[in-house]
């Protein structure tokens, strides 16, 4: 049965679900961080999956990144699957901006997380399901 790693469940939160992949927010307010997770057992590579999955992973991602692009007027998106440290496949997509506390630098460990607020965090919810319309369920 999937499930989600729990470190990556310590750092973000479920905001819903793609026909394949589960879409997290990152609890960072530093950057508009999301992250999808394909809902497949033991998959820690790209190539594991089948290759209908492989493309359904890549829709998803581009129409994320599309979506998040426009939405949030980012001068770049970064999109990465590292492991390192989780080894369950996800994709973290990350709102860039050149005046970000990171720019033009990779965001791990530049300055510390920053949580949202209870009303940041209501207002994100809001703002994704917006821009998330097509076949994405977002989290009751």
């Amino acid at each position: 049965m999937f499930e989600v790693a729990p470190q990556l469940l310590q750092d973000a939160i479920v905001l819903g679900d793609f026909p394949l992949c589960r879409l997290l927010l990152c609890k960072d307010s530093n950057y508009p961080w999301f992250i999808l997770v394909p809902r497949r057992e033991e998959v820690r590579e790209i190539f594991q999956l089948s290759e209908d999955d492989q493309k359904q992973l890549i829709w998803e991602s581009s129409y994320l990144s599309s979506q998040l692009d426009h939405g949030f007027n980012a001068d770049k998106m970064n999109v990465a699957a590292l492991g390192n440290q989780v080894p369950q496949l996800h994709l973290h997509h990350i709102v860039r901006y050149e005046n970000d506390l990171a720019w033009p630098g990779p965001v791990w460990g530049k300055v510390p997380a920053m949580p949202y607020t209870e009303s940041e965090l209501a207002n994100m919810k809001d703002r994704v399901n917006m821009l998330l319309t097509e076949q994405f369920r977002p989290k009751p």
